[in-house]
């Protein structure tokens, strides 16, 4: 990791924390998910500035936001982000303080190509330096298997399921709830 808080990855591809030049792709690739997809139960995208405030409470709050940057092939001319990651409070009373929640959203052209998970396993190493010790991850809809399957391979388990809690697309959806142990979990008291 350099004092710029990159790590070089295979085929030039980088993970590095969000700069605000990243904010316009960013928002399209959320966006693309609110309209086409049950990772985020939004129905209206949120606009930009939005998405900038909500990047600036999660950076705020001491929690990390990571950025894939890369080629997908060799013709492209620039390095493009890929997709984006980021943990944020589990809930906001103290009693939580030692657990995260991820997000990770990937752009639809680079999905199958590795890099949600170069943006998982950064994201975990990025809390357990920050000492937190659960992380959960919250997946809308149990027909999700991609996300759910993925998780549970990133050493994730399934604690549990949350029946028909959301509604979008005309129809009831799960709330699929996974958490993985930071730093030892609950094997030792926080220091």
């Amino acid at each position: 990791m350099s004092a710029e808080g990159c790590s070089v990855l295979r085929d030039d591809r980088t993970l590095r924390d969000v700069r605000d030049s990243d904010m316009p792709t960013i928002q399209r690739i959320y966006a693309d998910q609110v309209l086409t997809g049950v990772s985020s139960w939004e129905e209206v995208p949120p606009d930009f500035e939005e998405m900038c405030s909500r990047r600036d409470a999660i950076l705020a709050g001491g929690f990390p936001y990571r950025v894939a940057v890369g080629k997908l092939d060799a013709a492209e001319a620039e390095p493009r982000v890929l997709g984006y990651a980021y943990a944020s409070s589990y809930r906001p009373r103290p009693g939580y303080r030692y657990t995260v929640e991820n997000s990770i959203y990937v752009r639809k052209e680079a999905r199958g190509h590795g890099v949600g998970r170069l943006l998982l396993e950064d994201l975990i190493r990025q809390c357990e330096t920050r000492g937190y010790r659960q992380m959960i991850a919250v997946v809308g809809d149990s027909a999700n298997r991609l996300s759910i399957d993925f998780h549970l391979a990133m050493g994730f388990e399934q604690a549990g399921v949350i029946k028909s809690i959301g509604f979008k697309f005309g129809r009831w959806m799960d709330s699929v709830i996974l958490q993985r142990p930071l730093n030892g979990g609950d094997t030792t008291l926080p220091g």
